[in-house]
C-alpha cells in the first residue's frame, strides 16, 4: 500500500506505511574483566565493541528493558505553571501498581519537534486570515533555527504536507502563505450562486457541486482523524525527543478513513501531544449553505484516485463525505477536540473575544518551555505487556496542584 504526500504544490512523494509500534530501549550489556563497555549499534541498542584483556570472548547477556516516557505539565489552583518540582515530588503508577521514576528532567530548554495541522475546509474559509498571522507569530517564536523543527500540514477533503520537517523560518512562513480554502467549481448547472438544498453543510458530500468525477472539483470535506494519524504515524514516529501537535480546526471530522479513536492511539504511540485550538465560525455554516461538494474516492495511492486536489497529490483521502448533517445532529467539535487533547497530554483551547488566538499560542509556548520528563520500565507484576496501560501521575504532599499528562501508553 503506498502514501501520497505532497511536498509543497509542486511535486509528490511516495512513502510506503509500515506497522506501528512502540519504541523500546534495547540494553545490551557486556561484561569483562570486571569491566563494563557498551557502544553504540547501528539498530539503537548498546553491544560490546571490545574483547576481554585475556583473549577470551566476552559474556553478551541482551535485557530488553521498556523505558516510558511520560511527559508533563504542572499548574497551581489559579492555573500558574509550577517549575520548581522534583522527583521526590512525584507519584507514577501503571494499571494501578506503583513505579519508579528513573529518569527526571525539566524540559525548558531540550529540542522540540513540533507539528501545525491547520484545517482549510470550507467552514473555516473566514478565520483562516487570523489563523495564518497569530501562527506566523507562534512560530517564529516557537521554532529556534538551532534546536528546533516544525512542519505544516493542511487538511481539508484530503491532507497536504505544505512543509516538511525544518528550522527554516522563511520555509514555514512561505508555507503558511499557502493555506487557503479549496476552490470549486461548477459540475452540474447552477453555481455559488444557485445555492443547494436548504440544510447542505459546507463540509458535506451533499449540494450541487459533490462527488468526484463530475468535472474539476475542489471543496468538501475535512480529513481531520486522518490528518491527526499521517503526521503522528509518518513524521512523529521517526522523531525524537519532545513532540507536540497543534490543531486547528472546528473539530468536526467529514469523510476520514480512519477513526478518531485509531488517531488517538497512533499519536500515543508517537509519544505525541496533541494541542487543539476550536476556531469555530458558525457564520460560516449559516451564510452559504449550498454544500460544497462530496469527498468520496479511496486512499490516495490506491485505484480511483480523482484528481490532483489543491495544486498536488495530498498525504491520504478517505471514504465519501459523512452526508448530511442537520443543524441539531452536528459532531460535537468541541467534545471531540477535547478528548483528543486530553487523551495525548495536551489541552484544548477555544478561540473567543476574551481569548484570542495569538493569547492561546502564547499559552502553548509557555507550556511546551516547562515541561517534565519523566522515564521508568514498567513492573506489572506479572501482568501481560502488550496492549494499553493506564497511567496516572500525582504531586504529593503539596496541595492543589493539577498534573497535566497523557492518560496511557500502547505496548506492543
Amino acid at each position: 500500500m503506498l502514501l501520497h504526500i505532497a511536498t509543497g504544490r509542486r511535486g509528490a512523494r511516495v512513502w510506503p506505511i509500515a506497522a506501528t509500534c512502540s519504541a523500546a530501549a534495547v540494553l545490551v550489556i557486556v561484561l569483562f574483566a570486571g569491566r563494563v563497555h557498551a557502544g553504540t549499534a547501528q539498530d539503537g541498542s548498546a553491544q560490546s565493541g571490545a574483547a576481554a584483556p585475556s583473549g577470551k570472548p566476552a559474556t553478551t547477556i541482551s535485557v530488553n528493558v521498556k523505558v516510558v516516557n511520560v511527559l508533563a505539565t504542572v499548574r497551581d489552583k489559579h492555573g500558574k505553571i509550577v517549575d520548581d518540582l522534583t522527583k521526590d515530588d512525584f507519584a507514577l503508577q501503571e494499571d494501578g501498581r506503583p513505579q519508579v521514576i528513573h529518569y527526571f528532567t525539566k524540559e525548558t530548554d531540550l529540542p522540540l519537534t513540533l507539528g501545525l495541522l491547520v484545517d482549510t475546509s470550507m467552514s473555516q474559509r473566514r478565520v483562516l486570515p487570523d489563523e495564518r498571522s497569530a501562527s506566523h507569530s507562534f512560530l517564529d517564536q516557537m521554532v529556534r533555527e538551532d534546536k528546533d523543527k516544525a512542519f505544516i500540514i493542511h487538511f481539508d477533503r484530503e491532507v497536504e504536507l505544505l512543509q516538511d520537517l525544518t528550522s527554516s523560518h522563511e520555509k514555514l512562513e512561505e508555507a503558511l502563505g499557502q493555506l487557503d480554502t479549496p476552490q470549486f467549481s461548477r459540475t452540474s448547472g447552477g453555481g455559488p450562486s444557485a445555492g443547494g438544498s436548504p440544510g447542505d453543510d459546507p463540509d458535506s458530500g451533499n449540494g450541487p457541486y459533490g462527488g468526484r468525477g463530475q468535472g474539476r472539483h475542489f471543496g468538501g470535506g475535512t480529513l481531520l482523524y486522518d490528518a491527526v494519524y499521517l503526521a503522528s504515524d509518518e513524521l512523529m514516529k521517526k522523531q525524537q525527543g519532545r513532540k507536540a501537535l497543534v490543531v486547528l480546526s472546528d473539530g468536526v471530522d467529514r469523510g476520514s478513513k480512519e477513526t478518531l479513536e485509531t488517531a488517538i492511539e497512533t499519536a500515543q504511540r508517537s509519544d505525541t501531544v496533541v494541542y487543539s485550538i476550536l476556531f469555530k465560525d458558525d457564520e460560516g455554516y449559516g451564510e452559504h449553505r449550498g454544500g460544497f461538494g462530496g469527498m468520496g474516492g479511496p486512499r490516495m495511492g490506491g485505484p480511483g484516485m480523482g484528481g490532483p486536489g489543491m495544486g498536488g497529490p495530498g498525504m491520504g483521502g478517505g471514504r465519501r463525505g459523512g452526508g448530511r448533517y442537520p443543524q441539531e445532529q452536528r459532531p460535537d467539535g468541541k467534545k471531540i477536540l477535547e478528548k483528543l487533547s486530553k487523551e495525548t497530554g495536551g489541552r484544548l483551547f477555544e478561540v473567543s473575544k476574551k481569548e484570542p488566538i495569538d493569547q492561546i499560542y502564547s499559552q502553548i509556548q509557555d507550556e511546551l518551555r516547562h515541561q517534565y520528563s519523566l522515564g521508568y520500565t514498567p513492573d506489572r507484576g506479572g501482568a501481560a505487556a502488550a496492549g494499553y496501560h493506564k497511567i496516572q501521575l500525582t504531586v504529593i504532599k503539596k496541595k492543589d496542584l493539577t498534573v497535566q499528562t497523557r492518560d496511557g501508553y500502547y505496548a506492543d
